[in-house]
C-alpha cells in the first residue's frame, strides 16, 4: 500500500482506468461474437453488424486498448468467414 498521497490518487485512478478498459474490451469481445454468430446464421444483417464491429475495432485501437494488428487480423477473419457465406 502506498504512503504517498499522490501515490494513492494514482492507484485509485489506474483501478478505474483498468475497470474501463475491462468493459470496453468485453463489450468488443461480444461484437465479434455476434458478427460471427450473425454470419453462421447467414442472416441478412451480417453485412451491418461486420461494418459495426469493423468501427468497433477501429475505436478500440485509436484508445490504445488493443493492436492495430490485432484489429487488422480480427477484421480480416471475420471479412473471410462473411464472404465464404455469400
Amino acid at each position: 500500500m502506498p504512503n504517498v498521497k499522490s501515490a494513492i490518487k494514482r492507484m485509485r485512478s489506474d483501478r478505474a482506468k483498468a475497470e474501463y478498459n475491462k468493459n470496453k474490451r468485453s463489450e468488443l469481445k461480444t461484437f465479434i461474437k455476434r458478427t460471427e454468430q450473425a454470419v453462421e446464421a447467414s442472416e441478412e444483417t451480417a453485412e451491418a453488424t461486420y461494418r459495426l464491429t469493423q468501427k468497433k475495432l477501429d475505436q478500440a485501437v485509436a484508445k490504445g486498448l488493443i493492436h492495430k494488428n490485432k484489429a487488422s487480423r480480427k477484421k480480416a477473419q471475420l471479412a473471410k468467414k462473411l464472404n465464404a457465406q455469400q
